[in-house]
This record gives structure tokens, sequence and C-alpha cells, in this order.
């Protein structure tokens, strides 16, 4: 493992040399995930940087849990798409009791899509939900560190770090695969992103979700444009895979904040996996320009349930 000093050094080297570097442990393998919002908005956390927070007056559009039906359509559409994955999201702390039977017939109804794995991020756990998650057959819980914990209280106030950490745990202790991931680009300093990188490490998640601040108006960050640009963005890349070679480091929200250029520059030396079309509150690619990418960088797409990156 990577020394914080290590790191920030390799941080701020010379970028084609950071990136040779992060070439190194990245495969030659992508694979595409895709999600439902299918609860959205009136969250209670007051995330700042979250248009779903009830404690800012976005205007978002909101809807309540949607029905297992509804999932299974858009999960379907998914595997047309070439995605190995599909995450069910919904907005809120934890889940709550009167939603969560529903919530589990949405994972039944994915596993019973051949080549399809099911994934959730649905808030802090207690271990009565995770332990019935997993006996439903769910293949990968999401949930974020978001930042490292020294920034956490500066991003949130209404859960702590070790409330994640403990969601994380739980996780890991009822046999579900893990993806845990991080938001840059809210204030951070460099070493803070370095911390980043060195939590994740101790946590080893099976995938980095890499997600870059959009800031979104009427937010508490909607004004945090200027706080990371390309150049910082693709270093702290690097340094997320370079410091976890075994996890897949996944694009996510933001990343259309870097041009085509070095996105694909990503691609080819750090990215493993992209998680493709809309997401939660802003839009993405559509899955046919992502795979038109992959083809042109010579990526292995990876697409079925035996194969794993």
């Amino acid at each position: 493992m990577y020394s914080k000093e290590e790191l920030l050094k390799l941080y701020n080297s010379d970028l084609e040399e950071l990136l040779e570097i992060s070439g190194e442990v990245c495969s030659n393998k992508i694979e595409l995930c895709s999600l439902i919002s299918a609860r959205t908005g009136k969250c209670s956390q007051n995330c700042k940087y979250c248009a779903q927070s009830s404690h800012y007056r976005t205007n978002i559009e909101t809807n309540p849990l949607l029905s297992p039906e509804e999932v299974k359509k858009a999960a379907l559409r998914a595997k047309e798409h070439k995605s190995l994955r599909f995450a069910v999201v919904t907005s809120g702390k934890t889940p709550d009791e009167s939603d969560f039977d529903t919530m589990i017939e949405m994972i039944k109804e994915i596993n019973k899509i051949d080549g399809l794995n099911s994934c959730a991020s649905i808030g802090i756990l207690n271990e009565e939900q995770a332990k019935r998650l997993a006996e439903a057959g769910l293949k990968r819980f999401h949930h974020n560190i978001n930042t490292c914990r020294s920034y956490h209280p500066q991003i949130c106030t209404t859960h702590s770090y070790e409330d994640r950490i403990n969601t994380v745990k739980l996780v890991r202790k009822y046999g579900m695969e893990l993806c845990c991931g991080v938001i840059i680009g809210m204030g951070e300093s460099v070493e803070q992103r370095v911390e980043m990188a060195m939590e994740l490490a101790e946590i080893h998640p099976d995938s980095i979700p890499l997600n870059i601040l959009m800031p979104i108006k009427d937010t508490p960050f909607e004004n945090y444009h200027d706080k990371i640009d390309e150049d910082g963005i693709m270093r702290t890349i690097a340094i997320l895979k370079i410091a976890n070679p075994d996890s897949v480091v996944r694009f996510c929200g933001g990343r259309m904040r870097l041009s085509e250029k070095n996105q694909e520059l990503m691609l080819k030396y750090c990215v493993e996996g992209i998680l493709t079309g809309d997401y939660l509150t802003t839009t993405g690619k559509t899955p046919e320009k992502d795979l038109e990418t992959i083809e042109k960088l010579n990526k292995e797409l990876i697409c079925t349930t035996t194969s794993k990156v």
C-alpha cells in the first residue's frame, strides 16, 4: 500500500507519467451499469451537494416509490443496452420499513433477468435490513463514503462518516459485493483527495464510483464550479486507481465535466466501468455513445454474469 506522502508526490508528478503508472494496474476491460431512481426527492438529510434534500428548495421532479413491475421494465431495457448491473436507487437516509418489502420484490424481479446483476443504493442499513437483502439474493450494495473522514462534517451533519462505514461493514458481513466511492470537487483539498483514496483502500470495495460535483442551483454548493479543474479530476482518478488496483474505478455523475478527449484518456488508463445513461438528477451519455467509445478504444466489454472485471 502506498503511503500518503507517496500518493501526494504521485498526484503532483507529470500527468503523463502518472497516467502510465495508473495504466499498469488498469485492465483492458469495461463494464456498463445502469440505475433507476425508484424514489426521488424529499430526503431528510442535508448533504450540501444534493438536489433531493428537503433542506433546499431545488426545482426537481419528485416521485414516490415505483412498483416492482416498473423497475423490471427498466432493468430489461438496461440489459438490452449491454449493462452488466442494474441498481435500484431511493432517496432518504434509510429504507422506510413500510417500503422495504417492495424494495425486496424489486431485487427479486431483477434477479429473474438472466445475465443481469442486481444492485441497490437505498441508504444507511441496519443489520436486519442487510440480512434480508442478502437473503433476497442482492448481488451488490452501493453506499458511498462521498468524501474523506476529515471533510465529511463540511458536507453533511445529519449523519456521520461512521454511519456510512457501519453500513459498509454490514454489506461485507452478509456477503454482498460492495460499490463504494466518492464525489470530488466539493471544496476538498488535494491532500483530502489522497485521503479518500487511502480510506477506500482500507474498505477495499469491488467498485469505486467516481462522481464529479455538478453544482445544482439552490443547493449550498451551487457556485462550486471552480473547485476542481480537468487536470485535478484526472489526477484524482489516477490516484484512486493506483491506490485501489483491485477495485473497478467507475465513471458516474459529472463525467461530462471532462472533454471527450480526457474522458477517453481516463477510460484508457484508469477507468474500467461506466454508469451509463442518465443519473439521479443530472444527465449522462446514451448507452449507444458509450458503446461507440468502448469500441473506438478497443476495450473488451464485459456483459455476462459469467465474466468478472
